[in-house]
């Protein structure tokens, strides 16, 4: 793409991995102007991992580098109606990384406002989600700003990146072209050469959070963690802002190797798709939330939400969280958690978290004088007589019919 002479700086969407490493150099070279690194901080960048994508970013060329946390917004906006929703993509994949796309998408967007520019780039692949993701978004909040892809649009492969800047004596990202590791509040993703197929798991030595999981292995914990209105507000008894709470129960669950998987699913683009993943707060916080459900929403309740749940979770893994439908979904979600408040027990064993019990003021199993497989409660055995027949009408018809 042909750029209008200028020095207006390049906005380059920066993780610090091998795709937009290589791009801050060779955009630079290429167009002519300055570049200027962001790092939307969606989690799991503490100071040290900050320091270094700073230092990485000034020493790969470029003329600033910012980095702007977004990890509150990105609870309000999206992780909090993960959680309520249950979503999981496939059963299994609580969309770790995909879901900040959007996030940092909006975020990029407001700074290149801020300072001017009317250009922006990211490191996306033409064969992955993230180009559309971005696209979107950045299309839907700010149509006047030009995107710029490289990596998908000059067809630029790992290697030759990675070549590029041993050749100028450019740092190169931990993981060089072997894995491409991206990180956030919700979860790791990991992809490389295992995940091309659908055949083999990646090596124990690429998981990142939990390498020593089950080589290692730590004696069972049991740990509280309390909701209101189905979001997480405390552990073991002490009140925690979401955020932290999450960070916490990353690091809990890392250390039993909770939350690994490798999803297979369907890409945006029509493709399957697989990727190794770690979510270790998510797989608790989800399963935690899904069981108090149980304790205190109408068996109804939980079959619509859940739904809207599988719609919701395709809308945010597309790209489309700014589509309006997501909010009229939040809003049906917002209302399901009135009662949605408790605590759940969970025992981390190596492998496994165990929901060993919940409680709420609002349970409803609790509000019946009956016990299950024991005592009738607001019923008589002769009403039970009558509802088992009363159920088994149709079926008896069905058979009756079929015999003519």
């Amino acid at each position: 793409m042909t750029l209008p002479a200028s020095n207006d700086p390049i906005l380059l969407a920066f993780s610090g991995g091998l795709d937009t490493s290589f791009l801050v150099p060779w955009l630079s070279a290429t167009y002519g102007r300055p570049v200027i690194t962001v790092t939307v901080d969606t989690g799991g960048i503490d100071a040290e991992a900050a320091k270094v994508l700073a230092e990485r970013s000034r020493a790969l060329g470029a003329k600033e580098h910012v980095q702007i946390d977004a990890r509150k917004a990105y609870f309000d906006q999206v992780i909090k109606f993960l959680i309520m929703g249950n979503v999981k993509r496939g059963h299994m994949y609580p969309l770790c990384v995909g879901a900040e796309r959007v996030m940092q998408a909006q975020t990029i967007a407001e700074h290149a406002r801020k300072i001017g520019t009317k250009v922006v780039a990211h490191g996306c692949t033409a064969a992955g989600n993230d180009q559309v993701r971005f696209e979107v978004a950045l299309r839907t909040l700010a149509p006047e700003l030009t995107i710029l892809a490289p990596v998908r649009d000059q067809a630029f492969k790992r290697p030759e990146q990675l070549k590029y800047l041993e050749e100028r004596n450019l740092p190169i990202p931990p993981y060089g072209a072997a894995y491409s590791v991206n990180r956030g509040l919700w979860g790791v993703t990991i992809g490389g050469k295992e995940t091309l197929t659908s055949h083999d798991s990646i090596p124990e030595d690429a998981w990142v959070l939990s390498k020593t999981a089950f080589t290692d292995p730590q004696p069972p914990e049991s740990h509280t963690i309390g909701f209101e209105q189905g979001i997480p507000v405390s552990l073991d008894g002490t009140r925690l802002d979401p955020v932290t709470l999450i960070e916490r129960l990353e690091a809990i669950g890392a250390k039993f190797g909770i939350g690994r998987g490798i999803h297979l699913g369907d890409t945006i683009i029509g493709t399957k798709g697989r990727v190794a993943f770690e979510a270790p707060a998510a797989e608790v916080l989800i399963n935690a939330h899904r069981e108090l459900e149980k304790l205190v929403m109408t068996g109804r309740q939980q079959r619509i939400k859940d739904m809207l749940s599988s719609v919701y979770g395709d809308l945010v893994h597309e790209g489309q969280h700014l589509d309006p439908v997501c909010r009229d979904i939040e809003a049906l979600f917002v209302a399901s958690q009135a009662r949605v408040t408790g605590e759940v027990k969970v025992l981390y064993r190596p492998g496994n978290a165990f929901i060993e019990g919940v409680t709420s003021p609002y349970s409803l199993m609790a509000a019946s004088k009956g016990v299950y497989g024991e005592a009738a409660g607001e019923w008589t055995a002769a009403d039970a007589l009558g509802f088992s027949k009363m159920v088994g009408l149709p079926g008896m018809f069905w058979a009756r019919a079929g015999k003519n």
